[in-house]
C-alpha cells in the first residue's frame, strides 16, 4: 500500500494490485474510509466519513492532483 501524501491526518495511497481500475486514490484517516476516481475527481465509495469532510477530501485531491496522477502513472503504466 504506497503512500502517496499525507495531509491533515488523511492518508491518501493506492493498492499495488489496481493497474487494472481507472486511475483512483484511497483515503484514510483513523478508522474512515473513501476511495475517490481521480477522472472525474468524485467519491466512488466511503464509509464514516460526512459530506463536510469528503468534501475537504475532494478539495485537497484537487489541489495535489498533479502528485497523485504522477504516482499512480508511476506505478501502473510501466
Amino acid at each position: 500500500m504506497p503512500t502517496v501524501l499525507r495531509v491533515d491526518g488523511y492518508r491518501f495511497f493506492f493498492y499495488s494490485n489496481e493497474g487494472n481500475e481507472p486511475v483512483h486514490i484511497h483515503v484514510q484517516k483513523a478508522e474512515k474510509y473513501a476511495k475517490f476516481w481521480l477522472d472525474p475527481i468524485q467519491v466512488a465509495e466511503s464509509m464514516g466519513y460526512n459530506s463536510k469532510e469528503l468534501q475537504r477530501i475532494q478539495n485537497i485531491i484537487k489541489e495535489h492532483e498533479k502528485l497523485l496522477r504522477e504516482a499512480w502513472n508511476e506505478r501502473f503504466t510501466k
